[in-house]
């Protein structure tokens, strides 16, 4: 099992480092309603690191009695942070922080433990903040329909892909025969892979704050 767990991590982290460089529509800023909603679509699937805390917090809404405020919370957040920088607002250290955010609910959902439903949706909502912040750079300069569709586009699709992730969580807990250890702990071995994808790009900020590219 362990070296199950070794293998997937290592195919999500090496899948993780292209999708960093990609952005939907090839980076042109949208300019049509289609082109919005399917920018907003593509940014939260290619970008690994996006994606990765999105099935996190879907992992961890289901230990939890109020199972959709984690993922609300968080497609509030990314909404408002989108909004942040299209206004001009700059937030700090942006990339550490969303790395973070993939370690820390991979790690939490790894536990699998109940969190305070008011305190958890603050946070997700915070950390979807710098989500949303990152999102909204590939929208700067776009009209305002575009930019609705966009936020649209990515608001339904982070939404769909953390309740989906949510309930396939649950199906797999619910015991069946003697598998009643193993229901339980798929969904924390899930965890722990979206946290293994978060200690790597940690560990790649690191090494390009150490050894900066001359």
């Amino acid at each position: 099992m362990t070296k199950r767990i070794s293998a997937a991590s290592a195919f999500l982290a090496l899948m993780a480092s292209p999708a960093l460089a990609h952005h939907p529509l090839g980076g042109e800023v949208p300019q049509t309603v289609v082109n919005g909603v399917l920018s907003g679509i593509g940014h939260p699937i290619i970008g690994f690191d996006h994606l990765a805390f999105v099935l996190g917090i879907g992992l961890l809404a289901a230990f939890q009695k109020s199972r959709f405020v984690l993922p609300a919370g968080f497609v509030a957040g990314t909404v408002l942070g989108t909004l942040m920088i299209i206004s001009g607002v700059t937030l700090p250290a942006v990339e550490l922080v969303i790395t973070a955010s993939v370690l820390m609910v991979g790690v939490l959902a790894m536990m699998g433990r109940a969190l305070p439903a008011a305190g958890a949706g603050v946070v997700a909502a915070g950390a979807g903040l710098f989500h949303g912040w990152a999102y909204g750079e590939a929208v700067i300069g776009a009209e305002p329909t575009p930019l609705i569709a966009y936020m649209a586009g990515f608001g339904v699709t982070q939404m769909a892909i953390a309740v989906g992730a949510m309930f396939a969580a649950q199906w797999v807990m619910t015991p069946r025969g003697d598998d009643a250890v193993m229901a339980n702990l798929k969904p924390r071995l899930a965890g722990a892979m979206v946290a293994g994808v978060g200690l790597t790009y940690l560990v790649e900020i690191a090494e390009a704050a150490i050894f900066p590219a001359m």
